[in-house]
């Protein structure tokens, strides 16, 4: 097992996970979805896409909902740099390393670069987006969830040790990771913007998108969001949760839009932003710290997760064996 070992001088400076851009098959369903039940406000719906924000941002959109037929898939995840001179510097990088990358024009975005990593994940990088109002203190206007702010996204990958190496190289920080009994990397948790994580690495078939995640006012909010999906008909979207995660302590609730995509409110974190903060190493055996409460996960959290788009599938060489006390259950279940 080898650990990512931080870069403290990347090439290029990113600041943080910012966006998504998915595929669905109705948007009338998604806006209702999204609006009602986890309070995103729409900026805008051109033609065939939705674009929409957390309450708390300025950002045009951190998640773009892309009309067309087929299966639902995950475009891009798009990460923030902090300035245009970075683009440049990241497309350097990218072709020094002899990854996909070009310069492309995308509505509602300055300029932005696109790019895989080394297991195929589809990246977009760009360093401005045009402002809009925030919406923080318009408290007549919550609805739902109330979702504040874009967090985090979790992938699966199938070899995280290339994945650590190459988001370690680029300058994000290894805050945690969990490791199985035989001492396999099984999970990775990375960061640029000084909480735990702007991505979350599992390992498993992909590269696909476990989730995106959002940041909500207090766990109150997080069982009116519960109670809209059902008195919406919305009941069975409620995928896991309310609980509360081991490691790391937030209180979530996972959802599920009326297309599969899978979408994590949450509460909190906690501050990993100085350099003598050494990464957290997770024991999945220990079953009081990964599930203080709450019923173990349904198989489709374990097992769903959506492809991106045009991208072909890697399995695993090793199953993953978490041996949490959820997959216990869950396997008795």
């Amino acid at each position: 097992m080898r650990v990512p070992v931080n870069n403290y001088n990347p090439d290029f400076n990113i600041t943080r996970a910012s966006h998504a851009v998915w595929s669905v098959k109705d948007l009338d369903a998604s806006e209702a979805f999204y609006t009602q039940v986890l309070g995103f406000v729409v900026t805008a719906r051109e033609a065939d896409t939705l674009y929409l924000r957390g309450l708390e941002e300025t950002c045009h959109h951190s998640l773009a909902l892309v009309k067309r037929d087929g299966a639902p898939t995950c475009d891009r995840i798009g990460l923030r740099v902090y300035t245009e001179d970075d683009l440049d510097k990241a497309r350097a990088y990218f072709l020094k390393a002899g990854l996909p990358n070009a310069f492309v024009e995308v509505p509602h975005q300055g300029r932005t670069l696109q790019a895989s990593d080394p297991l195929g994940t589809a990246l977009e990088f760009c360093a401005t987006m045009p402002a809009v109002e925030r919406k923080l203190t318009q408290f007549h206007t919550y609805l739902g969830g109330c979702a504040q702010r874009f967090d985090h996204y979790q992938v699966l990958l199938p070899d995280l040790e290339a994945a650590g190496e190459f988001y370690t190289d680029i300058g994000f920080r290894l805050s945690e990771y969990m490791v199985d009994a035989t001492e396999k990397l099984m999970a990775l948790f990375v960061q640029r913007k000084g909480n735990p994580h702007d991505i979350a690495i599992m390992y498993g078939r992909g590269p696909r998108i476990h989730h995106v995640a959002y940041t909500t006012v207090d766990v109150h909010t997080l069982i009116r969001a519960c109670d809209v999906a059902g008195s919406l008909g919305y009941g069975r979207s409620v995928e896991r949760g309310p609980q509360r995660h081991g490691p790391g302590h937030a209180l979530f609730v996972y959802f599920r839009d009326p297309d599969g995509h899978r979408v994590e409110l949450f509460n909190t974190h906690y501050l990993t932003l100085d350099i003598e903060n050494a990464p957290a190493r997770w024991d999945p055996s220990n079953i009081h710290r990964n599930l203080p409460w709450g019923l173990p996960a349904q198989r489709s959290w374990y097992e769903e997760a959506t492809a991106f788009t045009g991208v072909d599938l890697r399995d695993t060489p090793v199953k993953p064996n978490p041996m949490t006390l959820e997959r216990y259950l869950f396997e008795r279940s």
